[in-house]
This record gives C-alpha cells, structure tokens and sequence, in this order.
C-alpha cells in the first residue's frame, strides 16, 4: 500500500473501547510489528505478543515498550486456559483457519473478551458497496506514495493473503456456530470487527 494511510491502525481506538472493565491481562495475535500491543501495554496491560513471522517479531522486540513478544504460530503454541482478560486479533485470522477462533476463546478468563478485526473477500454487491471507500482511499495513498517515496517508517513484509478465503456472509455464519453470542459489525475498508465475550449468553450476530 502507500504511505499516507494504515487501514489497521486506522480501527486501533475501536478495537481499545471492547477493553473489559479491570482487565489486566492481554494478548496481540498476529502482534506484526507490536503498534498495538504497545498501546495496550501503555494502558497498563500485562501483554504478550505472537506473531509467526520471524522480522516481525525481531522489530517488535526492537520497539520496546513493554510488551513481552514470542515468535510462533498461536496454533502450536500451547496457550494458557482462561487466563486473558483481552484478546486481539487483527488482519491477521485470514492467515489461519477460522477454527482457530475456538483456541483463543478456550485462552480468555471469564469474562474476557475477543476482538477479531478481519478482512474479509468482496463477493456480492453489498461488500462492493462497502469497499468503495476503500478502493478510493487506496488510489490516493498510492498516489502519494509515489510523491514521498522512502518518508514513511519501515515495516515488516509478511505473506500476502488476497483475497481473503470467506465472504462476510461466510464469516457471520462461521462466527455464529464456533462462538455462540458473539457479535459482528461491518466496517469499510475489507474488514469486520468480531467481538466475543467469555461467558456471555448466546445470542444473535447482527
């Protein structure tokens, strides 16, 4: 992408307010270069990081900031059970099986919360609709990449995963069945916000 826009960071104060009340403790799946584990640790979160990429992790060690980091695939690594109070997930479930979902949720302490914000793939007129802000935002970074070429801060390249394997429609009906209750929300730029909480009744996606 260009310079002058983060599509992720862009939802990081989003995906702050799902905080539950008193959490302490906190986990970045797929923590990239750790921007957003570093804001969670800033807040007074005891908060790891994983990431499966190798330079990732290596930058976000570099960064400091306080969050501890580990380099692994969160599927092999043998998660502690219900002891996050805050799991995030972001741009990152699209790499997995969405069967992975059942991992983090097995990992949050009651009352504990799940914030997936994934893309998903654009597969009826709906999610055109949606991406139009997008695909216009993305034509003028590029644009503008091209003019300050080399002026923004360096980043990690990992594995390009397009277009991502389920429709929003898949994803609502994923969701329903692995994490009864949950809640889904449709945002621009590709991507969803998935929110779970341990404990909670089942419900109904929106």
């Amino acid at each position: 992408m260009g310079l002058g826009f983060n599509y992720n960071d862009h939802y990081h104060p989003l995906l702050l307010r799902q905080l539950p009340e008193g959490a302490r403790t906190a986990l970045d799946v797929g923590c990239g270069t750790g921007r957003f584990a570093r804001l969670l640790a800033e807040r007074g979160l005891d908060t790891e990081g994983v990431d499966a990429h190798a330079g990732a992790v290596e930058q976000a060690r570099a960064a400091g900031g306080g969050p501890r980091y580990r380099h692994a695939d969160v599927r092999e690594w043998q998660l502690p059970d219900s002891h996050y109070d805050f799991i995030s997930c972001i741009a990152s479930l699209h790499h997995m099986p969405f069967e992975t979902l059942l991992t983090l949720r097995k990992a949050l302490a009651p009352g504990g919360v799940l914030a997936v914000l994934g893309l998903y793939a654009v597969r009826s007129a709906a999610d055109a609709v949606w991406a139009l802000p997008g695909v216009s935002l993305l034509k003028a970074d590029q644009a503008l990449g091209r003019l300050r070429r080399g002026t923004c801060e360096p980043g990690a390249q990992v594995p390009l995963v397009w277009p991502p394997p389920l429709s929003y429609a898949a994803t609502r009906t994923e969701a329903a069945r692995l994490l009864p209750g949950s809640t889904l929300r449709r945002l621009v730029f590709w991507r969803y916000l998935l929110v779970y909480r341990a404990g909670r009744d089942p419900g109904g996606n929106r």
